[in-house]
C-alpha cells in the first residue's frame, strides 16, 4: 500500500531544486550589500579618524590647515 501512494506523488526535484537556486541567489545579493556597506563604513571610520587626528594636541580645535591637505589628498 505505500509503494503505491509513492508511485502517484509527483516528481518535484525540478521544482526543489529551482527553490534551492532561488534561495542560493538571494543569499548572495544579501552577502554583497552587506560587503558593500561594510565598506562605505570602515572608509567613514578611516575618515573621522583623520579628522580626530588632525585636531590640534591640547587645544581640541581642528587644526584646519592640516584637515584641508589630509582631505585634498583623498
Amino acid at each position: 500500500m505505500i509503494t503505491a501512494a509513492s508511485n502517484t506523488l509527483p516528481d518535484n526535484a525540478g521544482y526543489v531544486a529551482a527553490a534551492y537556486l532561488v534561495f542560493l541567489a538571494l543569499l548572495v545579493v544579501y552577502v554583497g550589500i552587506m560587503a558593500y556597506k561594510l565598506m562605505r563604513v570602515e572608509r567613514d571610520v578611516v575618515e573621522l579618524n583623520r579628522l580626530a587626528d588632525a585636531e590640534r594636541p591640547g587645544t581640541g580645535e581642528p587644526d584646519t590647515a592640516r584637515a584641508s591637505e589630509e582631505a585634498t589628498s583623498v
